[in-house]
């Protein structure tokens, strides 16, 4: 035996599990009475929000709470589920948020699924929710989040008891619990199950707390920044900035609902300086009337992930102020891996150019240790050519354990030693990954390969089309053949043989969509295009 592997060994002194929990605790004991988190005419110091967090999981303790279980929350993003990110794990127990726009059968079987032993909810969402425990087959304590600023004519009782009067049953000197294991579970989350019941994600505490301090370094994040929670703190923790800001002393600016006017002033009144959002909520800002607007008096970095990003919308961002680059990841890998970093090689390419460059997936997070694009079958690398088609695979400490007993489920999407993301991609020649589409939404025309990203890119670059949407039609001849559906910008109508003749401009005939339909897109909660809706019309 080597000697550096001889009375070397792990002790309290030099080994201790990595948690985010640690950020909130520094935080709380360097910078006390610095303003922590905004939401409307509330804001609580880093002192408060800790004492607050640590009453929360004794009044959880109390009630029986513990190493294991399930704590899940139905809440906008408010004050009370950035605080979950802390006091359900100071108790050992693990943080469920779930998405506030499913559908009761969906609430219902994912409290049964997470064995969830606590629900704290939103009286706005009651309507589903009451549906959703009628049909719950255990007992499940309630307690209810009593916002004055949700929407009044939505609110009823659904507990017995209420957020605030809970936490004050709590200790402030709570002996609250750090990991044992840096392995343990710190949060779960469903995936959207757009087929079949929706899939458990599972982090642990070291996935947590590199992400945090991996996204910080990515995107060149400053002590003290300003940053407006646009992002769902129930999609993937909020891609984990309730843990990152606190690490950087940061100020979180709560907004309960998307709203592009109070986006503006909110980033006006609070310097807001980051925050991120679907490539949707881009285009929702960009296409804002003037009125709504306020003038920008810095520049504002975004992230946008979600879905691939037209890359106009670059342009149309810029021109506003804000700096906008575009990450990727899934739900599997604690929100994003990858980032489409600055190359100083591009500084003299066109504006055009540049913003097709932006519109990439990128290259990994300083917090991956592998992104690549293989082909499915060999496991080999993809020629590096923006030709070749492979599979996005990752492989770090920021991929999930597991699915939530689902081992069958885990072992495939773990297969090889990689995680298989499902989406397919090139890899270009400076090593650069592109999306080319979902496996599940490639079209396959004549034998041929059609993305329909690159179709809706092309659709997006047209000044009358808002959000385009591009997904396989059933063909007699050819198998399948794009379809376009379009969301149109208010007061710039265009005919369906315009935006047809359009595409010819640019795209190869077989990759020109065959019909064009206007309407309103469907979406999810997070701005992704829900393509299996519009795939039901064929």
């Amino acid at each position: 035996m080597s000697h550096y592997e001889t009375n070397l060994d792990k002790n309290k002194a030099n080994y201790v599990p990595l948690t985010p929990l640690t950020f909130l605790k520094r935080a709380t004991e360097i910078y006390p009475n610095y303003e922590a988190i905004v939401y409307e005419d509330r804001s609580y110091t880093w002192a408060e929000v800790y004492k607050r967090s640590v009453k929360f999981a004794s009044a959880l303790s109390k009630i029986g709470i513990q190493k294991g279980d399930t704590v899940s929350f139905l809440a906008f993003n408010t004050p009370e589920i950035f605080e979950a990110h802390y006091s359900v794990p100071m108790t050992g127990a693990v943080l469920n948020t779930i998405n506030i726009r499913l559908d009761a059968n969906t609430i219902t079987y994912i409290l049964n699924h997470s064995d969830a032993k606590v629900l704290v909810v939103d009286r706005q969402l009651h309507i589903e929710v009451r549906k959703a425990l009628k049909n719950l087959d255990k007992e499940i304590t309630i307690i209810d989040i009593n916002d004055k600023y949700a929407d009044q004519s939505k609110l009823e009782k659904i507990g017995d008891l209420e957020y605030e009067s809970f936490l004050n049953t709590g200790e402030e000197n709570f002996d609250w619990q750090m990991p044992d294991d840096e392995w343990q579970s710190i949060s779960l989350s469903y995936t959207s199950g757009t087929t079949g019941n929706p899939k458990g994600v599972v982090y642990h505490h070291r996935g947590a707390y590199l992400m945090s301090t991996g996204s910080s370094v990515a995107w060149n994040m400053p002590n003290r920044l300003n940053f407006l929670t646009i992002v769902p703190m129930f999609h993937c923790n909020g891609w984990c900035y309730p843990w990152t800001i606190p690490m950087l002393n940061g100020r979180t600016v709560c907004l309960r609902n998307i709203d592009v006017k109070k986006i503006f002033e909110l980033i006006d009144k609070f310097d807001v300086t980051h925050f991120g959002g679907a490539p949707i909520v881009l285009n929702m800002i960009t296409g804002a009337p003037e009125t709504d607007r306020k003038k920008l008096k810095h520049k504002v970095y975004v992230l946008t992930a979600g879905a691939p990003p037209p890359s106009v919308i670059f342009k149309k961002m810029k021109a506003l102020g804000f700096e906008v680059m575009h990450v990727y990841g899934l739900t599997e890998t604690y929100g994003h891996v990858t980032q489409c970093a600055w190359n100083d090689e591009w500084k003299d390419f066109d504006e055009d150019k540049l913003n097709e460059i932006k519109a990439r997936q990128g290259v990994r997070y300083p917090n991956t240790e592998g992104v690549t694009v293989l082909d499915p079958e060999t496991m080999k690398e993809v020629p590096k050519d923006g030709k070749t088609i492979g599979e996005i695979m990752i492989r770090g400490n920021v991929v999930m354990k597991g699915y939530f007993k689902d081992k069958d489920a885990t072992e495939k999407a773990m297969k090889d030693g990689w995680f298989h993301s499902g989406d397919l991609a090139v890899m270009h020649p400076d090593g650069y990954v592109k999306i080319q589409d979902r496996s599940k939404d490639i079209i396959i025309s004549g034998g041929e390969n059609i993305s329909s990203i690159e179709i809706e890119n092309t659709l997006s670059k047209h000044p009358s089309v808002s959000i385009a949407a591009v997904v396989a039609k059933p063909d007699e001849k050819w198998g399948e053949v794009p379809c376009a559906f379009i969301e149109m910008v208010k007061d710039k109508p265009v005919s369906e043989n315009e935006l047809i003749d359009f595409c010819k401009e640019t795209l190869a005939g077989f990759k020109v969509p065959k019909k064009v339909i206007f309407c309103e897109l469907p979406k999810t909660s997070t701005g992704k295009i829900q393509k299996f809706e519009l795939r039901k019309q064929f």
